[in-house]
């Protein structure tokens, strides 16, 4: 690691990541690229390209919206717009900071803006299908307003084990400019009705498979 230069950012998240599984950081994302960020997803969506979100893979998808509500819009990195570079020009530096420290072999990455309409929710489950394993860390960055509050719902909750292995919550506000990222394999989650539009990019790292 002597020719890399050490990100607290980064260690903080690996150190949680390696404690817990999960980490919580308000701080990866700059205000300003938080703020054009969020500005894109509302110019997206004014466009109308979004689409109902599905659950299963490619090979099995359904729409079922009695278990997940929001509307999507994949990010085609190829043809990305200024802003959207500013996203993956960090994520893609973050990946190989891992690839270089962690050894964690992170081959590829997707992500895609999500909108969750007031009234919509998506029930508790895995991010890793049974037929595809390679969705390895899960990330959600959120771009909603900055006064965002309890009751505008929206919370991201995981399910942990504590220390007598038994589960408890964990809820995530989503609050502008927070990253959640946390392993796609072993921790369910949720998202809670919101009453209020919910703006994320959300999207996974992923390995060999």
């Amino acid at each position: 690691m002597s020719d890399i230069t050490v990100n607290p950012i980064y260690e903080k998240i690996i150190d949680d990541l390696l404690n817990q599984k999960y980490s919580i950081s308000d701080f990866f994302f700059s205000n300003e690229e938080t703020k054009q960020l969020r500005e894109s997803i509302i110019q997206q969506d004014t466009k109308q390209d979004f689409h109902q979100a599905a659950i299963g893979n490619s090979q099995n998808e359904q729409i079922v919206k009695s278990i997940r509500g929001d509307k999507i819009l994949w990010i085609d990195e190829s043809k990305m717009t200024e802003t959207e570079e500013i996203f993956f020009s960090k994520i893609n530096h973050f990946i190989d900071y891992l690839n270089r420290t962690c050894y964690m072999g992170i081959e590829e990455s997707e992500f895609h803006y999500a909108i969750y309409p007031e009234g919509t929710f998506y029930q508790r489950h895995v991010d890793a299908f049974k037929n595809d394993d390679r969705r390895t860390l899960s990330m959600v960055f959120y771009l909603n307003d900055e006064d965002w509050k309890d009751d505008f719902g929206g919370q991201l909750t995981l399910f942990l084990p504590d220390e007598n292995n038994k589960e408890k919550e964990l809820d995530v506000l989503p609050l502008a400019g927070r990253l959640a990222i946390f392993d796609s394999k072993t921790i369910p989650h949720e998202v809670k009705k919101v009453n209020k539009p919910r703006y994320s990019i959300t999207g996974w790292l992923k390995t060999r498979k």
